[in-house]
């Protein structure tokens, strides 16, 4: 009979630390313990069942901010009977409002898809009602046409294009572009975590000009180079996306690029070179959930291990119409006297 801690230890190991089941088997029999693989996926399949009300609530928390960041990733899937991988997707949706000096608990909610079909975010946000941090994906366009979810586009992406034409070609003109938007970045550094309407009145004063200038300049330098250069491709990508560039200035709350969602898809992306493949789409679907809490705990300053065995040791007896209660910002003192209590039988033990 495995334990909340083995079991929490056996999630951690795989989601956050990038330990592969059959790696972790090898590991305990180097330790004396024979677990197989086969033993170590059952409990993984079970403990998908047993929190997937608490992914539920988590999901509720994230849709009901007023902003939101969103992204996703590939992921290698195993496809039944074939003997190879199909590419499904993890989708990536993160409330963070601190940036903005709001108090809410910021969480990240996974959501897997077997697919890149548009359907599948516009399923997830149906829901929704607010703004949308977002790249250019053209699956998300549908959310924006009854203009309750509000697009705002991502200038780290824009910042991007250039880069990568500056790194490549040295290009005076991409060196100018990536200044330009430096400027705006240093602005965003000095008024990080102030309320919104501090944060609005400061981009209309000093953002404000600067993308005026901005836009005109790159207007002149498109007339400049060659149509199918990659300078006028990142023009081309920049000036029509401008009212979802600058949306940001004129509204204290939101961001001035996506990088919230980017962050959290980087556990996934490691993940990825460690694991060759999800062993089924519920295999995706587990990996967005365990994503979920621990990447929310994470989020929340709070040791996802310790979360994690707190929770599976209670949820089974916790009723269901509370589970809100069992989403980590509402433990901080539970898991502080969980591991007050866990270190002083360790000491004991000694």
């Amino acid at each position: 009979m495995a334990g909340p801690g083995l079991l929490a230890h056996v999630l951690v190991s795989k989601y956050a630390d990038h330990l592969p089941l059959y790696r972790q088997s090898m590991i305990y029999r180097r330790e004396g313990v024979d677990l197989e693989r086969s033993t170590l996926t059952g409990w993984v399949a079970q403990l998908g069942r047993l929190l997937d009300p608490l992914g539920q609530a988590l999901g509720r928390h994230v849709l009901a901010g007023n902003t939101l960041h969103a992204d996703d990733t590939p992921i290698p899937v195993l496809a039944p009977g074939l003997g190879r991988t199909k590419t499904g997707r993890l989708w990536t949706y993160v409330r963070d409002q601190r940036p903005a000096g709001q108090q809410r608990p910021p969480a990240v909610w996974f959501q897997y898809s077997p697919n890149r079909k548009g359907i599948h975010p516009q399923q997830h946000l149906k829901h929704y009602r607010g703004a949308l941090h977002a790249d250019g994906y053209a699956g998300f366009n549908h959310l924006y046409v009854n203009g309750e979810v509000i697009e705002v586009a991502c200038w780290a992406h824009v910042r991007r294009k250039f880069y990568d034409i500056l790194q490549s070609t040295g290009s005076p003109m991409a060196t100018e572009a990536v200044e330009r938007i430096a400027l705006l970045y240093a602005i965003e550094k000095d008024i990080r975590g102030k309320p919104p309407d501090h944060r609005k009145a400061v981009r209309q004063a000093r953002a404000g000009p600067l993308l005026a200038e901005l836009k005109t300049w790159l207007n002149e330098q498109l007339t400049r180079v060659s149509a199918k250069s990659t300078l006028a491709q990142a023009i081309g990508y920049t000036l029509p996306r401008w009212t979802a560039l600058t949306r940001y200035f004129t509204d204290g709350h939101l961001e001035i690029d996506n990088n919230a969602a980017e962050r959290s898809l980087r556990t996934v992306a490691l993940g990825r070179k460690n694991y060759l493949f999800a062993g089924s789409d519920a295999g995706g679907e587990r990996a967005a959930l365990i994503y979920s809490l621990i990447g929310t705990a994470k989020l929340n300053d709070i040791n996802p291990q310790d979360y994690l065995t707190y929770v599976i040791e209670r949820i089974a007896d916790h009723p269901i119409n509370r589970v809100d209660e069992l989403l980590p910002w509402n433990l901080t003192s539970e898991l502080d006297a969980f591991r007050a209590r866990s270190e002083a039988t360790q000491q004991a033990a000694a």
